[in-house]
């Protein structure tokens, strides 16, 4: 039994997998994660990867939660998986990006955009023969509609609705936010879009609501951090 932790800015996203199938998950907010000890303890994981980009106090208190589990939190590497890193240092790479690459490489060994709709927005392409050639990051949706509302005098944070074309300013400013993370992730696929089979792999918060907006091959995943974390635990000895 293998307890996966994805970290990141605003929660933890956690599953219990089995070797083959997720058998639990779920979310926690950073102020609930005194709870995960009693979520998960019942299923009594051999092994426990934590990709953590929220920082050492949070590891810390994950640590304390899930205490006397021993806890293994994974960084970013030259290869894993199949996959290969073409960063310029692969060991600064973000381990959420990093995993979630190994996680895509499960779902197709044909060439992809791996995306991560979350408080950021990371779209990392992935060729067919595994070599990661490099990505964008942008802002996700919500910090553009939040640097809109700080930064600008008159515009409001705005919770409007999705329209091509808008005629309100709380719209104008959630289509245009939309419309620019799609456009980046098709802009991105253009690159790879003669390869055979090419598609790109959606996950994140966020997803659900870009994926409408999509003109290219898509597949929705939950977690492909989490997915990623699994792939790679089945490189763990078994005791």
């Amino acid at each position: 039994m293998i307890l996966c932790l994805d970290s990141g800015n605003s929660r933890l996203k956690w599953g219990i997998h089995d070797g083959q199938t997720w058998l639990a998950d779920g979310a926690l907010g950073h102020a609930e994660l005194a709870a995960l000890g009693d979520i998960v303890r019942s299923w009594l994981p051999r092994f426990v990867l934590l990709a953590n980009v929220a920082g050492a106090a949070v590891a810390t208190t994950i640590r304390q939660a899930l205490d006397p589990l021993p806890v293994q939190e994974v960084r970013s590497e030259a290869a894993c998986c199949g996959v290969v890193s073409g960063y310029e240092n692969p060991l600064v790479l973000g381990v959420d990006r990093w995993h979630a690459l190994i996680g895509a490489r499960g779902f197709t060994t044909q060439a992809c955009v791996v995306v991560m709709a979350g408080t950021a927005t990371t779209i990392d392409t992935l060729q067919a023969d595994g070599h990661f050639p490099g990505g964008l990051i942008l802002p996700g949706l919500d910090l553009m509609r939040r640097a809109l509302a700080r930064d600008t005098a008159a515009l409001p944070l705005a919770c409007g609705q999705y329209t091509p074309y808008p005629r309100g300013t709380d719209d104008a400013i959630v289509s245009g936010c939309l419309e620019a993370q799609a456009g980046a992730i098709e802009r991105a696929y253009a690159r790879i879009a003669d390869a055979p089979g090419a598609l790109c792999l959606l996950s994140g918060g966020a997803a659900p609501v870009l994926a409408p907006l999509l003109a290219i091959p898509y597949r929705q995943v939950s977690n492909l951090v989490l997915e990623g974390l699994a792939r790679r635990a089945l490189l763990l000895p078994v005791e």
